[in-house]
Formats: structure tokens, sequence, C-alpha cells
């Protein structure tokens, strides 16, 4: 039988009591990441498009923090992309972030995300314990 463990890094406390879901899952080895967005611990949007796609990526860091893992065990990763004319700019903020291994990434255009001012959100999921060569 699987074991399951929701994940709920430090600050994110709020999503799981006001909106009723885990930032991430973990299921045996594997992480499943809730879509992170560019917004604080307060839930503010946070201003600018560099400024949102960096701390969606650090929200994304945090949860795979919060179960010991790091971007090198992200193995699949999308984002919902408000303006796709972004995409490079968000490329280049990733690549702050994956720094050793890279994901399998698919970025999908959209027409709007859950709160009024996000433009990107981004789902992964990791691999717990993997070869990192």
């Amino acid at each position: 039988m699987a074991t399951r463990k929701d994940i709920i890094p430090p600050g994110m406390e709020i999503i799981r009591e006001r909106f009723h879901y885990a930032p991430g899952v973990l299921v045996d080895d594997t992480l499943y990441i809730a879509g992170q967005v560019g917004r604080n611990e307060n839930l503010e949007v946070v201003s600018g498009t560099e400024a949102q796609f960096t701390q969606a990526l650090e929200n994304v860091g945090r949860v795979l923090a919060a179960a010991g893992a790091s971007f090198d065990d992200v193995v699949d990763m999308i984002t919902y992309n408000v303006d796709m004319r972004d995409l490079q700019l968000l490329m280049q903020v990733k690549d702050r972030f994956f720094t050793n291994r890279v994901p399998a990434w698919t970025g999908i255009g959209v027409t709007a995300l859950a709160m009024a001012g996000l433009i990107v959100e981004i789902k992964c999921v990791a691999k717990l314990g993997t070869d990192k060569t």
C-alpha cells in the first residue's frame, strides 16, 4: 500500500485553511506539487513579470524543500502562461533554479488564472531519491 503525506511548508498553511488543498502531496517517493503562482505568504500578487516568475519558482522550491527534495528531483513541469510572449523571460528565470538537471516541460497558454493579476502558474512532479548523474 502506498504511503501518502501532505506537504505544507511553513507560511503556506493559509492555502490549506482557505482553499482546502495541499501545496504538495508525497506518495511514496513521488511529489506532486500543486500549481504555484507569483504571490507571497499573505496571498498578495507580486508586481512585475520577472518578480512573479521568480516568486512562483521560489514557492515551488519551498514545497520541494519541505519534502526533502530539490529542483534536481523535478522530472516534469507544466507552466500555464497568460502571455506566451513572456516565455523567453520565463526560461531565463527558470534557468536560475534548474541549474543542474532539467525537467520535461510543457508550456500552455491560458486566458486567466485563479486570481486577478497572476501571469503564470507552475505545476511540477518530482521523484525523490533519483540518481543525480
